[in-house]
């Protein structure tokens, strides 16, 4: 992982994380968007980010998402993964961020925000720890505490999950 910030000190933010909030295109997908012949709509999500996310629920730090475009193929993996949390179809995320943040008992410093393009500027300059990935925009890696090694869509989300649990000292590799 890169820092933008001093590394202890995106390490301290990371052990106050009760909520990780997630960009969908470009974050837990590789950002392309694919179509069949029938104009039916695929995605791909990688494993490793789908254990992570497990791993931070099981460890009680909820996930939520948080995208601009609505699919019925994102409502399942979602639910798959037991993320109760779904804003689809929101351009403006800092008021979707927001919206979460008013049904919820977080504060912004115990918020985790991971995006790659600028409709997530906003909620990632607004949360206490955020993360872009390597394929994000340049703003947006500028503005963001962290960027990941791994692209978006191949293990980024895996790499905060483990980061943030590893901040928190819950992190077990044998988890399961």
């Amino acid at each position: 992982m890169k820092f933008n910030l001093n590394e202890s000190i995106v390490f301290n933010n990371a052990s106050k994380i009760n909520l990780l909030v997630l960009d969908v295109d470009g974050v837990l997908t590789d950002g392309r968007l694919y179509f069949s012949n029938a104009g039916e709509e695929l995605k791909t999500f990688h494993t490793l980010d789908g254990h992570g996310i497990k791993m931070l629920q099981k460890s009680a730090i909820e996930v939520a998402i948080i995208t601009g475009r609505s699919s019925t193929i994102l409502e399942r993996r979602a639910s798959d993964l037991g993320i109760k949390i779904l804003y689809q179809g929101r351009e403006d995320k800092l008021t979707a961020l927001n919206e979460i943040l008013e049904d919820q008992i977080y504060t912004t410093k115990e918020v985790a925000y991971a995006g790659d393009d600028l409709p997530d500027l906003a909620p990632i300059k607004a949360v206490g720890l955020s993360f872009s990935v390597p394929n994000g925009h340049p703003e947006i890696k500028s503005a963001a505490h962290a960027i990941t090694t791994a692209k978006g869509g191949l293990g980024a989300v895996r790499e905060i999950s483990d980061f943030i649990l590893k901040a928190q000292n819950k992190y077990d590799p044998f988890y399961g």
